[in-house]
């Protein structure tokens, strides 16, 4: 019985079998119609061809960077110190470079007015072409200061006062007022100025101040009363 069972039971599976055979049969089939297509003229012509075009795109792009870039093409950035606007124009283009110019509001006196006092980047730097390079102008001149009120003001505190707002004190003379070393007038070029007038940064200036004596007005005042 039970071999008759057996028998039945592989008698059903037949055709599940001569099935999974075949597809293998199949798959071998194609796998080998693939390898003679590997080893076949047309596959390699079409590699070939691929490998061409693959070539000559990266060969098209190093050199659309190289030139849109300027890949490994430095300047040296010259030296513009103390040249004029109108020059610093003309190395500039000279060197394949741009600019931009900065006021200055510090006047340099070791420096021609209206001349380069200082560039970014700095002299001998190595750049890209086109690379922008600024520039700081020195002005015409010192910028002008206030006059601090210091009239009636020591001596001492005046000085202190006028250097904080860049200024200085040439000299000293002295009339006859009673308050000894303090200020009543103040001079510029020989003229008298006054508090909240403007004046040149680093003017040197003359303090007017008082000796210490009795005025004679001062006297004759006393005297008729």
């Amino acid at each position: 019985m039970n071999c008759v069972f057996f028998n039945q039971l592989l008698g059903s599976s037949q055709p599940i079998v001569l099935a999974h055979f075949l597809y293998l049969c199949r798959q071998l089939w194609e796998m080998r119609n693939f390898f003679n297509f590997l080893r076949s003229r047309s596959f390699l012509i079409q590699l070939g061809l691929a490998l061409v075009v693959t070539v000559v795109i990266v060969l098209l792009t190093l050199r659309w960077l190289n030139s849109s870039t300027n890949h490994g093409e430095f300047v040296e950035v010259p030296d513009f110190a103390k040249m004029t606007v109108m020059d610093m124009r003309k190395g500039i283009e000279d060197a394949g470079l741009r600019y931009e110019v900065l006021d200055s509001a510090n006047y340099n006196p070791d420096y021609p007015r209206f001349s380069i006092i200082e560039q970014d980047p700095k002299a001998g730097s190595k750049v890209k072409e086109d690379r922008k390079v600024y520039f700081t102008v020195n002005p015409s001149g010192y910028k002008k200061v206030t006059v601090p009120n210091i009239i009636q003001v020591t001596q001492r505190n005046a000085s202190s006062m006028l250097k904080a707002v860049g200024l200085d004190i040439q000299r000293v003379s002295y009339i006859d007022e009673l308050g000894k070393d303090m200020v009543y007038q103040i001079k510029f070029k020989g003229k008298y100025v006054k508090p909240g007038d403007k004046l040149p940064k680093t003017s040197k200036i003359e303090l007017v101040c008082g000796n210490g004596t009795i005025p004679d007005r001062a006297q004759i005042k006393a005297d008729s009363n």
